[in-house]
């Protein structure tokens, strides 16, 4: 189970240029990818969004790809104009020249001039530097997958603890179920008793109102389904694929089946128990807003 929330960094190199790829990872309910990247590499797009939806399902991802001239000598990135620095040098003769002037010409002076030495312009072929791109690309999403990974792997342990004190509170409903249905003819039968009614316990009217009651507060399909759904939960906290659309649906299927199980039950202790299980559900709905 891995978290949406992470950081990965690559780097590669090819023919003197160096290419970093930097990834950042947020909540998201989709997938949602962003890529700033320089305008040389900008047909390689798709494949970088590719590569990503290959690895990640949900989650905002940042990506920053840069690259930069390194590996070539100091001198092979120095373009010289000659061309230029003939015409400055007959230019400035020609002024002092014509304006009488005495000074000396150095080649520091022809060198200053604007455009005479200017470095190289980094020339790329975004077709030909994509395997280093790609590589660079697949080591940043391995960190970031591990990092979702580890992170992923507390988010398990928190849930599973907080799944422990769903099933408490389930397994105290469950003994207390049984127990309503014949408090409630106990109670009837009081209230016959105080009324000064003479009726007994096995009387047709008397049985018919606690079967009634029976059947309307029978809460053992809810109890069963409630039960199945953590199991379930407990298993996609062990898969290593994506599992946070599926732990959504299971945390809202058990939210209407402790819902059902409060309206139902006329019982004060269960009622104790759904009030505490809806409030460490809400903490479970919270913490599966990180699950990718």
């Amino acid at each position: 189970m891995r978290s949406m929330t992470g950081y990965g960094r690559g780097e590669a190199a090819k023919d003197g240029f160096k290419f970093t790829v930097e990834l950042n990872s947020i909540n998201r309910k989709q997938s949602d990818i962003s890529i700033n990247l320089a305008k040389e590499l900008a047909e390689l797009e798709p494949r970088i969004r590719d590569e990503i939806n290959a690895h990640l399902s949900r989650g905002r991802v940042m990506v920053v790809v840069a690259f930069h001239r390194g590996g070539a000598k100091a001198e092979e990135q120095i373009e010289l104009d000659m061309a230029l620095a003939k015409a400055y040098h007959r230019a400035i003769q020609k002024l002092q020249k014509e304006m009488k002037l005495n000074g000396l010409l150095t080649l520091d002076t022809i060198l200053r001039a604007p455009g005479v030495m200017k470095l190289a312009e980094a020339a790329l072929d975004a077709e030909s530097v994509w395997p280093s791109v790609e590589a660079a690309l697949r080591k940043a999403i391995a960190g970031l997958v591990k990092m979702r990974e580890k992170e992923g792997k507390f988010l398990a342990n928190d849930l599973a603890e907080r799944l422990g004190f769903l099933q408490a509170g389930l397994d105290l409903v469950r003994k207390s179920a049984p127990e309503i249905v014949t408090r409630y003819r106990a109670q009837l039968h009081a209230r016959v008793k105080d009324a000064g009614l003479d009726v007994p316990l096995d009387d047709e009217r008397l049985v018919k109102e606690v079967v009634f009651f029976a059947d309307r507060c029978d809460i053992s399909e809810e109890i069963t389904r409630l039960s199945s759904h953590l199991n379930q939960f407990r298993d996609c906290l062990k898969s290593n694929e994506p599992v946070g659309r599926t732990l959504d649906f299971l945390a809202q299927e058990m939210g209407r089946e402790i819902n059902t199980i409060g309206s139902k039950a006329n019982a004060a202790e269960i009622s104790q128990q759904v009030v505490k299980m809806k409030a460490e559900l809400e903490k479970i709905r919270e913490q599966i807003q990180n699950i990718e």
